[in-house]
């Protein structure tokens, strides 16, 4: 409810005029309810009392036909906005008055969700990042998400909504961050006992300072290989921030379809061959 991204904004917006939206019938209906009750009490003589009253056509329309027209003005908003805003459908404009420039081009970042840690992978900039999270601001950034055992939740409230991750499987978000600045992200699904600090910093940047920043992180010495990972995946609380300077280039490859350990068939190369199989028969 604190957006400094268009997704973000676009979601909370939703979520204040569905909130109107249904006020429209709660706010009424409890007024009414004291209402009654208060002018029909016992000792209230001046009221009119019609025991054989059953019927109002009137009053039948009101109350069915106010909640029939709150439910379809939600239902249209909610079927606009959930294709208008669906993680993985790319972003269409930087905010509400700027289209995307034609020359600016999307920033991607590979996600994993670890036990109890996330690792960040920029396979363009060949990089990657543990617990710190960056990019330039009104640049469109697509997330590829998975995780390495359990299901968990990638959130950063400020920039958009959450993104479940999951071992074997791909999610998406696409979205922009329009103000620099330091913001929160966590996991937002329980998963075990360090699931509380799950936590890391995403920072919102100038090209500039993202370039920087990139940059201070390509002088790392660390270099993150499969041996490497395998030590990283090992479950851990609170861990600190660290940085890669290099990066295996097909190591989120390996983590999505399982076989990071020597030997492993990966788990496209398995249904390729079973999808060859069953062409064959």
């Amino acid at each position: 409810m604190n957006p400094s991204g268009d997704i973000a904004s676009q979601q909370g917006r939703l979520i204040v005029v569905s909130t109107l939206l249904m006020l429209l019938i709660i706010v009424p209906v409890i007024a009414l309810t004291i209402w009654f009750a208060w002018r029909y009490r016992k000792n209230n003589t001046a009221a009119r009392y019609e025991p054989d009253w059953d019927h109002s056509t009137q009053l039948e329309l009101v109350i069915w036909g106010a909640p029939l027209l709150i439910i379809i003005a939600l239902g249209l908003l909610t079927w606009i906005s959930t294709h208008t805003l669906d993680p993985y459908r790319p972003l269409s404009r930087l905010d509400a008055d700027r289209p995307i420039p034609a020359d600016v081009k999307t920033l991607t970042v590979e996600v994993v969700a670890l036990d109890w840690k996330w690792l960040f992978i920029y396979p363009e900039q060949g990089i990657a990042t543990v617990n710190e999270l960056a990019a330039p601001v009104d640049v469109p950034i697509r997330f590829k998400i998975t995780s390495s055992t359990i299901m968990n939740s990638f959130f950063i409230p400020a920039l958009a909504g959450q993104i479940y991750a999951m071992p074997g499987m791909q999610t998406s978000l696409n979205a922009v961050i329009n103000k620099p600045g330091e913001f929160e992200g966590f996991s937002a699904n329980y998963s075990g006992a360090g699931f509380s600090d799950m936590r890391f910093k995403f920072h919102g940047l100038s090209q500039e300072n993202f370039d920087q920043w990139v940059q201070a992180r390509k002088a790392a010495s660390g270099h993150l290989n499969r041996p490497d990972y395998l030590q990283l995946e090992k479950p851990s609380e609170k861990e600190p921030v660290r940085y890669y300077g290099t990066v295996d280039k097909d190591l989120y490859h390996a983590i999505l379809n399982r076989c990071i350990e020597p030997g492993q068939m990966c788990m496209d190369q398995m249904m390729s061959g079973h999808k060859m199989e069953q062409h064959h028969e």
